[in-house]
């Protein structure tokens, strides 16, 4: 009988870890919190606002002014040494993109029992994930329908624009606006790549990258450039991106083994 109950104990346990791994448990949870922290954002603007003023400074309005706007600026965007970092990270997604399609040339070149379908097929859902998040969800679609004003471009913060709350798509903002950030996505995506790594790595250099994918985040809310959440659901984002196009290549695989056992 205990032997039983061990066995049932080991097979409940594996199944629990086998159903973490799997891609769809990994869409479903991220695409999930994405809209409960979207909805979190939406019913509490003050975050957004608190998160913002904590890396803006206020300063005297120009001689003669007379609208109601707070005058200043964020004192991080004036910082040559973040201003290059910035850009250094700007850059980072689409040179590890280039080295990825590189991985992935070298690999067709191999035939028969050295081809690696597997990692071809990682190498797929990374270059995928990388066109439908950051590009065409974030900076095509999302950043141009937002309307959704900077905080440097609001009268909160030294702008002209009305504050807008994330997800309203009713702001001010006619393009490349604040709701999300595509370069926190650029950074969400490169955090992705982690599942690349070999698992006895993965202990050991991923914390390190996440930590790494979190500084680009962390400068747009310092240079004015986005809000907490824009950034927040930015990040997220790609990795729901990137379940979601993992997902579609676990269904093609299943296909594949069924047309190919199937009598």
């Amino acid at each position: 009988m205990a032997y039983i109950l061990q066995s049932n104990s080991l097979s409940s346990k594996d199944a629990a870890v086998e159903l973490f791994r799997r891609p769809v448990t990994w869409f479903v949870s991220l695409f999930a919190l994405w809209w409960i922290l979207l909805g979190v954002f939406y019913a509490f603007p003050q975050i957004d606002l608190w998160a913002a003023k904590a890396f803006f400074r206020e300063s005297g309005c120009a001689l003669g002014s007379t609208d109601l706007r707070t005058c200043g600026y964020f004192p991080a965007a004036r910082e040559p040494v973040l201003i290059f970092v910035r850009k250094f990270y700007f850059y980072v997604p689409i040179a590890v993109a280039m080295v990825i399609i590189l991985l992935m040339i070298r690999n067709f070149q191999h035939h028969g029992a050295t081809y690696d379908a597997t990692r071809t097929r990682r190498y797929s859902v990374a270059l995928l994930s990388s066109i439908l998040g950051p590009y065409l969800l974030v900076n095509l679609i999302l950043k141009t329908i937002s309307g959704r004003p900077r905080p440097y471009e609001t009268d909160l913060f030294g702008g002209t624009h009305a504050f807008a709350s994330a997800g309203t798509l009713d702001g001010s903002c006619l393009s490349n606006c604040s709701f999300i950030s595509g370069e926190a996505a650029g950074a969400g995506w490169l955090a992705c790549l982690i599942v690349l790594l070999p698992p006895r790595l993965r202990v050991i250099f991923g914390p390190v990258i996440l930590m790494l994918c979190l500084v680009s985040p962390y400068l747009r809310v310092a240079f004015g450039g986005h809000y907490l959440s824009d950034v927040t659901l930015g990040f997220l984002s790609s990795c729901v991106v990137y379940a979601a196009v993992a997902v579609y290549y676990e269904t093609q695989k299943e296909k594949n083994r069924w047309s190919k056992t199937a009598l």
